[in-house]
């Protein structure tokens, strides 16, 4: 019978029955100050598969970063079967900074991994995190929010070729599923690639804590982790209905073609039919109006928060349903909004 094992990283080791909180340097200030990064590893008693969490790749976004946070301190890990990594805060320095991109140089931790050593700041940064505490891992939970302006409904990004982001991917019981390989240097993409199956999950704004997707987020992870084994006396949940949009199906970023005050019609996770309107952008006097109608029946994933537009704005991100989901939904009801819903159990 198979023993738990150590977790091990540079400087350190988490037995089994342990948990260690850590603040492990990724990089130094302008003074020579290192700039740590916080780390939770709980390794339970049990063996089974190690699992990280990750949150705030973008430093703006919150939600996931409390996800994080209740999963490493609030659970109970009594029954845990493998190990879990905690990393509430992977760019520290846009954190404290509270803005998406490390403020050095303006790059992007999320297209920078797996990182490199002797490379630039971020790419080192990201060697560091990636080295020690996504590639020893066996699947991965990477939370993030749209960006500044505009609010996402929770859904899952992940490639659905791959077998084991697949797997993962259906098990955190979305309503919906983006499936891409993502772009080059995101945690999900190259820690996929590496072995360590990886999705990302897409909830709400940035700057806030929104209880709503915070508590869904937990449901999703807990049944992720009862798919995999490291919480065996758990149940994988059901979303009660679910659609896949791969890279060849319909879907679009809808456009402001024009310059005004948006006044939007429906909130993301809502359904919109062919032609109906999904917002009216208006001039100041409110004499002159636009009304930007659905180019065809489909669910909004993300809207806009910020109603003040240039042309060539995103309004919104819309997704083609076909029949059968389309059928599932009006069954359910419609529109959806999916946060205020918990999950079915499989």
């Amino acid at each position: 019978m198979a023993e738990a094992t150590p977790f091990t990283y540079d400087g350190g080791r988490v037995d089994p029955g342990e948990t260690a909180n850590v603040r492990y340097t990724v990089s130094e200030t302008y003074l020579g100050d290192p700039v740590r990064m916080p780390v939770t590893i709980v390794n339970g008693a049990e063996p089974g598969p190690t699992a990280f969490l990750s949150a705030a790749a973008h430093g703006d976004e919150l939600n996931g970063v409390e996800v994080v946070r209740e999963v490493a301190h609030e659970w109970d890990h009594a029954d845990l079967h493998g190990t879990l990594v905690c990393l509430p805060v992977l760019n520290v320095p846009g954190f404290m900074a509270q803005q998406r991109y490390l403020p050095i140089y303006d790059r992007d931790l999320n297209r920078s991994f797996p990182g490199k050593a002797d490379s630039t700041s971020a790419k080192r940064m990201a060697d560091e995190i990636f080295r020690n505490f996504v590639e020893p891992c066996d699947l991965g939970l990477d939370f993030h929010t749209s960006t500044r302006g505009r609010t996402n409904m929770l859904h899952v990004r992940g490639d659905m070729e791959d077998a084991g982001a697949e797997r993962v991917g259906k098990a955190f019981a979305t309503n919906l599923i983006i499936s891409s390989e993502g772009p080059s240097g995101s945690l999900r993409r190259e820690a996929t690639e590496a072995g360590v199956p990886t999705i990302t999950i897409e909830m709400g704004e940035a700057h806030r804590f929104q209880r709503e997707f915070i508590d869904r987020a937990l449901v999703g992870t807990r049944s992720v982790l009862a798919e995999f084994g490291l919480l065996p006396t758990e149940t994988v949940a059901w979303p009660g209905w679910r659609t896949i949009v791969s890279d060849s199906d319909e879907k679009t970023w809808i456009r402001a073609d024009v310059g005004g005050l948006v006044d939007m019609h429906h909130d993301r996770g809502s359904v919109v039919y062919e032609g109906e309107p999904i917002c009216t952008i208006a001039d100041p006097f409110k004499t002159d109006a636009t009304v930007v109608e659905a180019p065809f029946t489909g669910l909004l994933v993300g809207v806009l928060e910020n109603p003040l537009v240039y042309p060539g704005n995103p309004l919104c991100h819309l997704v083609h349903l076909d029949e059968r989901t389309l059928r599932a939904i009006e069954r359910d009801g419609a529109p959806v909004h999916d946060e205020a819903a918990s999950p079915t159990t499989a």
